[in-house]
């Protein structure tokens, strides 16, 4: 009978708090920010839910939508500074951030 006591007590509530955690986490996405082409490729700006990074999907202009991306980039700290990536790295403009 104690131990029924104990489980009710102390492991169920503890059990509680981890999966509430545990959803939260989950919770959490990336989403579209952007979306746009230039050169051969296209690409979606993405970014997470606190907006701390954003990463860049990259497809041959001539891919299927419904393809895998072509490269996922390393993060950025700002969608400016993932454009310009963009921008510098595919679509082959001459931006004076690209020296």
């Amino acid at each position: 009978m104690k131990l029924i006591k104990i489980l009710k007590v102390a492991v169920i509530p503890v059990l509680t708090v981890f999966s509430l955690l545990s959803a939260s986490n989950q919770a959490l996405a990336d989403y579209l920010t952007s979306q746009g082409s230039g050169g051969n490729y296209r690409y979606e700006l993405w970014s997470t839910d606190d907006n701390s990074y954003y990463y860049l999907k990259v497809w041959s202009s001539e891919a299927s939508p419904n393809s895998d991306a072509y490269d996922t980039t390393t993060t950025f700290t700002s969608n400016r500074d993932a454009l310009i990536y963009f921008d510098c790295n595919y679509a082959g403009r001459n931006l004076p951030e690209c020296r």
